[in-house]
């Protein structure tokens, strides 16, 4: 039966492809959360320019031609791998998208506005990929699961980085179809990184989702010198969190989270999904 909830995978097969275990994760991530999955593969379509005097010699219609080719075969293969890695244990639809190089993303957080969630595979060597999620969690407006190149447990915990702000509440919101009634919610609050409102707000929340009939928990830790993405995701993985939630990013910070900077490059060990809502 098909679910009411529907995520989209965005997958690129130009000019680099992801790795079978970030495709898996990505299956498996749809599978733990109970979501049907679309995956949309982008093939590549390469506009024919004059060559310069200095490339008479090479053959740039067939190079073309070679690539265009590659990448539909590639998008097909990805199709085969995803059909081969849910079991039937979710329901899967399938399109693929023609782009010419450097407006996949901007295609893929387009399609995205259609869908209730995004699901994005991480490649820790692969720039394309990470610059794909990033044009995606920019520009979709919808909530963005960034997902390691590992094994996927089932979603029954969840850490909710909380600091009182609009954007947290909005990640919560965001995450609210995620949330089962015997789901544990971790409140997690970082003191000595911003100014919050009191020292009892991760309290205060865990009270109002407890009101809910939820399961949730207040902890509230220290950010000891750490980069505030890096504190949060240790202290969930701390916790026992499956997924970690959230929001109060603005672009340039949750660019950081994303990317990293020269000293904190903190999603190149991605160790949990990640829900970024901006």
């Amino acid at each position: 039966m098909s679910n009411f909830h529907l995520a989209y995978m965005p997958l690129i097969t130009y000019p680099d492809v992801l790795p079978e275990d970030a495709v898996a994760a990505g299956v498996q991530l749809a599978i733990a959360l109970g979501y049907d999955l679309h995956v949309m593969t982008f093939s590549v379509r390469i506009p024919y320019l004059s060559p310069s005097v200095g490339s008479t010699l090479l053959n740039i219609p067939e190079m073309i031609r070679t690539t265009e080719s590659n990448s539909r075969s590639q998008c097909k293969a990805l199709q085969a791998m995803v059909s081969g890695l849910e079991h039937g244990q979710s329901s899967v639809e399938f399109s693929t998208r023609e782009v010419v190089p450097g407006l996949t993303g901007t295609a893929a957080a387009e399609a995205s506005r259609y869908f209730d969630l995004a699901i994005l595979p991480w490649a820790v060597d692969k720039p394309v990929i990470q610059e794909l999620a990033e044009s995606v969690i920019f520009g979709a407006g919808r909530p963005c699961v960034l997902v390691p190149s590992l094994p996927i447990q089932p979603v029954r915990h969840m850490a909710l980085a909380w600091d009182g702000s609009r954007v947290a509440a909005r990640a919560l919101a965001d995450a609210s179809n995620l949330i089962s009634s015997d789901m544990l919610i971790t409140v997690l609050t970082v003191q000595g990184e911003k100014p919050l409102e009191h020292g009892a707000i991760a309290q205060d929340m865990a009270h109002a989702l407890q009101h809910r009939g939820l399961n949730a928990r207040p902890l509230s830790v220290k950010l000891a010198g750490r980069a505030i993405a890096e504190c949060l995701q240790q202290e969930a993985l701390t916790a026992g969190a499956d997924l970690l939630v959230m929001g109060g990013f603005g672009h340039s910070r949750l660019k950081e989270f994303i990317l990293g900077g020269a000293t904190h490059g903190v999603l190149q060990a991605l160790q949990m999904p990640v829900l970024l809502s901006h």
